[in-house]
């Protein structure tokens, strides 16, 4: 993993699963989606797990009888051309492009380009991070990114390491070192049951983020919307039989998190 990983950062084409147009919920207005290919973390819940090998991964779909790769090298040239097909809906509507994945940041140098592209073009741009990778990923993309979408799952660095991989640490300090810069970043905690509902997570959270100066945050309630890509990957879905959050405990999550921060419910 380490290999492919060290690969796709340096590479100068990045490595695509998906392009999503007129995509309503990765940002204001209406927007063009750059899914990357790759993620180094393995959270159970995974909404789109076919983004997490950095290598094609074949996806059937019995029922349907379709069988298709997803995963492939596309070109800045490329990828920027069909972005711009879509210029005035951006325009009309304050939208732009959001780059999201798995981790865009396995893929620096790609995204930097593609990003650099973006900005020259007049664009606002997103890039959507779960932050566990070196801050120096970070600054080939700072000067194209208008925000950055930052996943902040847990403080609790044991329980957070044993489900998912990540770095409470290195996430926590990149978050900080963005903010110092002057950064614009959007924390958003996606609400996982059984992971980080209880009130004693959510607490952890504040208190982590509080000496941050970080004053809103989004919280993500827990779906299933990505099952159907697990059973088309041949995977067990961890989470296929965990119940969704009840409005009753989001709103409490959400009181708790009220008492240090503006807090914005995201919908699906």
């Amino acid at each position: 993993m380490e290999d492919e990983i060290l690969a796709r950062k340096n590479a100068s084409i990045p490595l695509i699963a998906n392009v999503q147009h007129f995509s309503l919920g990765d940002g204001p207005g209406i927007r063009t989606t750059v899914f990357f290919k790759g993620c180094n973390l393995h959270c159970p819940w995974c909404h789109n797990p076919e983004t997490i090998p950095l290598t094609p991964t074949q996806m059937t779909y019995e029922r349907a009888g379709i069988t298709e790769i997803c995963g492939k090298p596309v070109s800045v040239d490329t990828l920027f051309s069909e972005i711009m097909e879509d210029a005035d809906y951006y325009a009309e509507s304050g939208g732009g492009v959001t780059l999201s994945g798995g981790e865009v940041l396995l893929q620096a140098d790609s995204a930097a380009a593609l990003a650099r592209r973006i900005k020259e073009g007049g664009l606002h741009l997103i890039v959507d991070t779960a932050g566990c990778v070196p801050y120096s990923s970070f600054e080939k993309l700072n000067p194209y990114v208008d925000e950055y979408y930052f996943d902040y799952k847990s403080a609790n660095a044991e329980r957070l390491k044993k489900q998912t991989g990540a770095d409470v640490t290195l996430i926590t300090n990149n978050l900080s070192r963005l903010i110092a810069e002057g950064k614009k970043v959007r924390v958003r905690i996606p609400l996982i049951p059984g992971f980080n509902t209880e009130e004693g997570e959510i607490e952890g959270i504040a208190s982590a983020l509080i000496p941050l100066g970080i004053t809103h945050v989004d919280v993500l309630p827990f779906h299933r919307l990505g099952k159907s890509k697990y059973t088309a990957l041949k995977k067990t879905y961890a989470y296929e039989n965990t119940p969704l959050l009840t409005q009753e405990e989001v709103n409490e999550i959400v009181q708790i998190l009220e008492k240090h921060f503006t807090v914005k419910v995201e919908k699906h």
